[in-house]
């Protein structure tokens, strides 16, 4: 656990993101962002872009490869597919993130829960919708982080996806090395343990460098 000295009163930036929404802010280099889990157990699925040129963005394989580990925490360094660092954890309070079982979908949603699940609003849908704000479409939707998700590895080296391990009031904050566009689905999965089947808000604050 790496907590953090900054007072909320302080952040320029204050947004709670409902239930089910997506959300989307550009950071500039040096500003921090903390997402906060306001209720504990509710995963966010995160996308970063450098704001000068979207087609540089986040990479979950390049960060897992340079970190030696499929998870983020604090002290984590997001890599961009051009090798770049595009931020840095520097607090966490909730543990080990995951940034390899990627975003729930309409498609993924039949496969794991039955067709009767296939029009369940998405994280795709989301990040469709607020990439959409920026010029962007499903085209440009990568392999995520998905905070505050709990995702272990087996021994056979398949995923679980298991009950979350947050609590209510825990965060993560994330330090931009670059002006990044962050993009974030408030995951509105309802079938599986990682929101406890409840979806709830989350908050995001910003400080200035």
């Amino acid at each position: 656990m790496t907590l953090s000295n900054r007072h909320e009163e302080q952040a320029f930036y204050d947004f709670t993101v409902p239930a089910l929404r997506p959300w989307s802010h550009v950071v500039k280099k040096g500003q921090i962002l903390r997402i906060v889990d306001l209720e504990g157990c509710q995963a966010v699925d995160t996308l970063f872009y450098s704001a000068a040129d979207p087609s540089e963005r986040y990479s979950a394989q390049d960060t897992a490869l340079a970190q030696g580990s499929p998870y983020v925490t604090a002290g984590t360094k997001l890599i961009s597919n051009e090798g770049n660092v595009m931020a840095v954890v520097i607090a966490d309070t909730a543990g080990s993130h995951d940034t390899s079982a990627g975003a729930c979908s309409a498609e993924a949603n039949t496969v794991r829960f039955g067709h009767e699940t296939r029009y369940m609003h998405s994280c795709r849908d989301n990040f469709v919708l607020e990439l959409a704000k920026h010029g962007m479409s499903k085209r440009d939707i990568v392999s995520n982080i998905n905070f505050f998700m709990n995702v272990p590895v087996e021994e056979d080296g398949t995923l679980a996806i298991v009950d979350g391990v947050s609590r209510p009031g825990d965060y993560v904050e994330i330090r931009a090395e670059m002006d990044v566009l962050c993009v974030i689905s408030n995951c509105p999965q309802v079938n599986n343990p990682c929101n406890a089947f409840n979806p709830t808000p989350v908050r995001t604050l910003i400080w200035e460098a």
